[in-house]
């Protein structure tokens, strides 16, 4: 490999840079990193160089620059590796351009904007010889890892489908570049359904149509958009795997269902819980009492942990493992298992089939 970072021993730290200090780095990326005794944060960077700063002295950082490009930052040969925390627009340019310097990347997704540019960075991270990780970390939460232990020991029996949807608030904290998205907010979020629905369908997906209708406000993000696919199960039969996005709700949820013939598991991703309800039979009123009862004590038992961390702002979402796969993998000089850039890429590539088949949707309705 190139970069001589998987040459040294397992005790050196590696040596990483943050680029792009918005929400998502300053609250989840950077206290990972700081948690992982693997990772010395050397410097951070960002296009406003006086937040550079400001987050460079709060943490007891050692550089800060203001970049628009990778050969903005000074202290760039001081690093291993670059963590790009920018807009997806972005993102295309410091990964190749990290690459290009011999420096592993981890990267916010989309990690590009197109399939071409998605593929021609795969191709160049597997010619460098170098690790290209993307934050695919929900399905790490402790909540999806329950459901993926409940699959492994049948307690949800046969698979028959699985199915995922959000439900977005316009009103919530939001990115200022979204608008600049093909499709808005589609194209920013769907990455995390969409990669959790292969994991739970061992990466077979295949799509079968989609339906969506435009904003009813103008927006460039659409006011629905439903996906279905054909997918597999554990038995490699085929099943119905459906993401269903609505982004003009008064309320922000997003869950993940696996339904089995003995069970269904459920994943609430915001609060990091996961439900389990059996079988209800003949849908007798002590059963409907019975699954009322069970989601009931499930969620608050879970919520009076996960409550306070929520509340807090310390919930980890999967990105504690997320950035130990990725050093782990800069050690062996191996790719980041389930979230490496040729999954980045499928899930990618899944997007842009979505948006094509969507806008001959809205066409049609329109």
């Amino acid at each position: 490999m190139v970069n001589q970072m998987s040459q040294n021993n397992s005790t050196k730290r590696i040596r990483i840079g943050v680029i792009g200090l918005g929400w998502v780095s300053i609250h989840r990326h950077i206290p990972a990193l700081i948690k992982n005794p693997a990772f010395e944060i050397v410097g951070v960077a960002d296009r406003q160089g006086n937040k550079a700063r400001e987050v460079a002295a709060k943490f007891g950082f050692r550089h800060a620059s203001e970049a628009h490009t990778l050969a903005d930052i000074s202290w760039i040969n001081e690093v291993d590796a670059i963590d790009v925390v920018t807009s997806p627009m972005e993102h295309y340019h410091y990964i190749r351009d990290a690459l290009e310097h011999n420096l592993h990347v981890i990267t916010e997704k989309p990690f590009a904007m197109t399939v071409e540019q998605g593929t021609e960075l795969v191709a160049l991270s597997q010619q460098k010889k170098l690790c290209l990780a993307i934050v695919h970390n929900f399905q790490f939460a402790s909540s999806a890892l329950k459901l993926k232990q409940a699959i492994a020991e049948n307690r949800l029996g046969t698979i028959r489908s699985i199915s995922a949807f959000q439900w977005g608030n316009p009103g919530r904290r939001l990115p200022t570049w979204y608008q600049e998205l093909p499709q808005g907010l589609f194209f920013d979020e769907s990455p995390h359904l969409l990669y959790l629905v292969r994991a739970l369908s061992k990466g077979n997906l295949s799509m079968k149509s989609v339906e969506s209708f435009v904003s009813t406000t103008g927006n460039t993000t659409p006011a629905s958009i439903d996906a279905f696919f054909h997918g597999k199960n554990g038995e490699n039969n085929t099943i119905p795997v459906s993401i269903s996005c609505r982004f003009e709700a008064p309320i922000s949820e997003w869950y993940v269902s696996v339904l089995g013939d003995k069970a269904v598991g459920m994943v609430d991703i915001f609060r990091d819980i996961y439900i389990e309800l059996p079988n209800d039979g003949d849908h007798t009123s002590f059963k409907v009492l019975r699954t009322s009862w069970r989601a009931t004590l499930m969620h608050w038992m879970r919520h009076f942990v996960n409550g306070p961390l929520h509340f807090l702002g310390k919930l980890e979402y999967g990105n504690d493992e997320v950035f130990g796969r990725f050093e782990r993998a800069i050690r062996s000089n191996s790719a980041p298992a389930d979230i490496d850039a040729v999954d980045a890429l499928a899930v990618l590539k899944l997007q842009h089939q979505i948006m094509q088949m969507a806008a001959q949707s809205q066409q049609k309705i329109g």
